[in-house]
């Protein structure tokens, strides 16, 4: 398909909702799809391969209709493909895989991280997919023999790709939609090409789409004008993103103690003594991130600390309307005084768990922040070395009408445009209290769903 030819659905984004999208809508023969992106699978390419579900307090804080826990888990099961677990939770044919870690693929100090948690008190998880309650357990992962399975390898396996009516153009950075008396009507990228369909979906992810949604004149009217950029659509693209913020507390191993496995191992999730009623506001994951080169022993544990409930919003804004020069992103992370408070309590609790009887034979001495470190110092040690979990959300909210936040309706729809959709982790409205691919991939298979069969 060349330059000012016409599709019927144009799909930007080739990451985890992209190729969801692009797989389930050209399941119909008699619909032609587009498939633009620079990356195959996105963050599903490259991410921790983490694959926990939202809880239902996640969708019931969303107060969104058609978004419960209830009205999800249909699409969940039919994501996935688990031979473990209960029937009630869990699909067993769908192109997703997820598995359990195993014990034999767990190192020694991991399973002593999990007998130290439950020596502290917290319950033992079987399965982070069906128990609601915090604990702790393996991390179920979407890995099969050691490869990551991301959306590209599973949504788009040649006998997908050679579909006649399906056209992948990788490597194409799309600047702008092309509207026509407010409906999208097609893009440009950004050698100029133009590329028409009824239908654009934007799955570019939470800074991508946000970005062309403001090159394409959809965001605050204030912004665009000091960019010179017509408004199409007076709305708060990027204006309440949300990210979670992560700390690394890393210990060196004793000698003798210094296995170590690849992928994600164990998680704890837990309230804070500042939670709200039922909320579970703090991961803590106990991985093998750091090169053992780095370790005075040879080996590492890293007890990564989450904030995974923030008050604290950020933004995406656009640095200039030229689309190579990327977004502005603020996290903003710790911006409120509870945030603040309950990010220190969770790196306070993963120094109490490395320090119990259970636990302390495995850890020779503290990295980060460091023996040296006392509890006084700790605000100032997290918040010089704070990093992203990697979960952006919300730069173009879901929302009711009227409400100020929302950027798309319950269809994921763009309020004020039509023929403009966004699906993609940028339209949760808050961010869930787990990772964010798996819920990524259920939200597109939904929105597939509804698009297929209006």
């Amino acid at each position: 398909m060349g330059a000012d030819e016409s599709t019927d659905v144009l799909a930007v984004g080739g990451g985890t909702a992209g190729a969801v999208m692009a797989a389930r809508l050209s399941e119909d023969q008699s619909r032609h799809v587009v498939l633009r992106g620079r990356v195959l699978g996105g963050s599903s390419a490259v991410n921790g391969a983490v694959a926990v579900r939202a809880r239902p307090l996640d969708f019931d804080r969303w107060n969104m209709p058609d978004w419960s826990f209830d009205d999800v888990l249909a699409a969940y099961k039919e994501l996935e493909n688990a031979p473990d677990g209960a029937d009630e939770f869990h699909g067993r044919s769908g192109p997703f895989p997820i598995r359990w870690r195993r014990p034999e693929d767990i190192s020694p100090s991991g399973q002593a991280f999990i007998d130290a948690c439950v020596h502290e008190g917290f319950p033992l998880i079987a399965d982070f997919n069906a128990e609601v309650r915090g604990g702790v357990g393996a991390t179920p992962v979407n890995v099969v023999d050691h490869v990551r399975q991301n959306t590209a390898l599973v949504y788009l396996p040649p006998r997908v790709r050679d579909r006649s009516n399906l056209v992948i153009r990788g490597e194409t950075l799309v600047d702008r939609v092309l509207f026509e008396s407010g409906a999208a009507v097609g893009v440009v990228t950004a050698e100029g090409a133009v590329y028409r369909a009824p239908e654009v979906i934007l799955s570019a992810g939470t800074y991508g789409s946000a970005a062309i949604l403001l090159r394409s004149g959809v965001g605050p009217a204030r912004d665009l004008k000091r960019l010179d950029i017509d408004v199409v659509a007076d709305l708060p693209v990027g204006r309440h993103m949300q990210n979670h913020p992560f700390f690394y507390n890393i210990y060196s191993l004793t000698p003798g103690h210094t296995q170590m496995a690849p992928g994600p191992l164990v998680q704890l999730w837990a309230a804070t003594s500042e939670a709200g009623h039922g909320e579970l506001d703090l991961h803590i994951n106990a991985q093998h991130l750091l090169d053992p080169s780095m370790s005075p022993t040879g080996g590492a544990i890293v007890l990564a600390v989450a904030l995974v409930q923030p008050e604290s919003r950020g933004s995406v804004r656009l640095m200039s309307a030229h689309p190579e020069d990327p977004p502005l992103i603020d996290n903003n992370f710790l911006a409120t005084d509870r945030d603040r408070r309950r990010m220190f309590e969770g790196v306070r609790l993963a120094r109490r768990i490395a320090r119990t009887a259970v636990m302390s034979p495995f850890i020779s001495a503290e990295m980060v922040p460091g023996d040296d470190v006392q509890d006084g110092g700790l605000p100032d040690a997290v918040e010089s070395a704070l990093e992203s979990y990697g979960h952006p959300t919300a730069s173009a909210p879901m929302g009711r009408e009227g409400d100020e936040r929302a950027v798309v309706d319950s269809r994921c729809a763009v309020y004020g445009v039509t023929g403009l959709s966004v699906v993609d982790a940028s339209v949760i409205p808050l961010a869930p209290s787990a990772a964010t691919n798996l819920t990524t991939v259920m939200i597109a298979e939904r929105i597939s769903s509804k698009l297929r069969h209006r």
